[in-house]
């Protein structure tokens, strides 16, 4: 049992790995397809808008098929499907295929997360979980220090289209090894728990999520204020670009380094915390990662020199790596397993949907305010809900009172 499970959590990682750095030379190569066809930024802009709205359509509905499918299976057709799709794409000339196309792998790719997250629940014991997210970020910082490399690379003794179709391959990798995982479904489990998919299936799981919420309000504010830094930190992001090159007047070299010192400061940040992981509770490791992220967007909004800004980003990408593994074990733990993939879905929409608005609002202030003047209140309201995260978290999460599914179906 424990070979096995130990096969499984090396598989499981190695995917996961796989994926990740597939998936950053997909998103740098696609950016310079689209440039291509088009010449024009607002085309690039866009894709960002199909992708967001993509995951809204998916997070409608996905969560009610997840929790009722075989969570192995339905990971290898997402990754199967994923691969198909941006094989076509690598090949397509036309924006509007290309946008479309854009489209479904953004969808397959937001049902796959909550799925994966289910899975992973599932499959490791509570006591094991800290320990293999701390790994899982570990390798997604490795996929964010590596990928945009391996890309350029690509991209220099090849094209974008050559980069987009190693991602394709990366994807069979990931369903090559995801086949070999244990299922940790029992026998029947899809003949018997599958039904049509129907609106009113659809109101009954919004209603069980929302019956689910009322019942644990203090780790679902968690979840939202989160999510709302997640939110916060993509509008900002939106405007780094223009923000290092208008108000700091650094060169595409210099941007180009500030992101290297990023992806630096990430990957030191992840191998500690898998150093520290079991030593610290996760209601610290998730207040302090998102304090200590806030507190990185703040010295970055108000730097003026190229030392300062390198400083705050590399003080940034090294608490995400905290702060990301603390919420995976979060959710694991204070999410019923068997109403996960609905929870993730349809907080989704709502994060989605959020991040569409803001961005937007964003945006538009910079229209008529500084630019300085947006990404430094995008990082006061940050420490703001980063302060809110972490006093809910010392409050909520050391009680430990887990709301099971029977509790709140009554």
């Amino acid at each position: 049992m424990k070979k096995t499970e130990l096969r499984g959590r090396l598989l499981l990682l190695a995917s996961i790995g796989i994926s990740g750095i597939g998936s950053w030379i997909y998103f740098i190569a696609l950016n310079l397809v689209v440039l291509q066809i088009t010449g024009s930024a607002l085309a690039v802009s866009t894709l960002y808008i199909v992708r967001a709205a993509a995951a809204m359509l998916t997070n409608l509905w996905a969560g009610s098929l997840i929790d009722r499918l075989n969570k192995k299976h339905v990971m290898i057709g997402l990754n199967l499907i994923q691969a198909a799709v941006i094989l076509w794409l690598a090949f397509s000339n036309s924006l509007l295929v290309i946008y479309v196309l854009v489209g479904i792998t953004t969808a397959v790719g937001a049902a796959y997360e909550p799925t994966s997250m289910a899975y992973i629940t599932k499959f490791l014991p509570e006591e094991k979980r800290k320990r293999f997210n701390s790994l899982r970020s570990l390798l997604d910082a490795g996929a964010f220090f590596t990928g945009p490399a391996v890309a350029g690379l690509l991209v220099m003794v090849g094209t974008p289209a050559t980069a987009i179709c190693i991602n394709s391959i990366a994807l069979v990798l990931s369903a090559l090894l995801l086949w070999f995982v244990p299922n940790i479904e029992p026998k029947g489990f899809t003949t018997q728990k599958v039904q049509r998919l129907s609106f009113y299936m659809i109101k009954q799981d919004w209603h069980l999520v929302f019956s689910f919420s009322r019942h644990a309000v203090g780790v679902m504010l968690i979840y939202l204020l989160f999510s709302f830094m997640t939110v916060l930190m993509t509008a900002t992001d939106s405007l780094e670009a223009a923000f290092s090159v208008k108000e700091l007047g650094l060169t595409e070299g210099e941007y180009g380094l500030l992101v290297s010192i990023a992806g630096g400061g990430v990957l030191i940040g992840a191998l500690l915390n898998t150093i520290i992981v079991e030593k610290i509770p996760t209601s610290w490791l998730l207040g302090m990662g998102s304090m200590l992220t806030a507190g990185g967007y703040m010295l970055f909004t108000n730097s003026t020199t190229f030392f300062i800004a390198a400083c705050g980003c590399a003080l940034i990408s090294f608490a995400m790596a905290f702060a990301n593994a603390a919420f995976y074990t979060f959710y694991q733990t204070y999410i019923p397993v068997e109403i996960m993939g609905r929870v993730g879905s349809l907080y989704g929409l709502v994060e989605s949907l959020c991040i569409i608005i803001v961005t937007a609002l964003f945006g538009i202030l910079v229209e008529v305010i500084s630019i300085r003047l947006v990404v430094i209140i995008g990082a006061a309201l940050m420490i703001i809900v980063a302060l809110a995260v972490w006093t809910c978290s010392l409050r909520v999460l050391v009680q430990r009172k887990n709301v099971s599914v029977e509790k709140v179906s009554t």
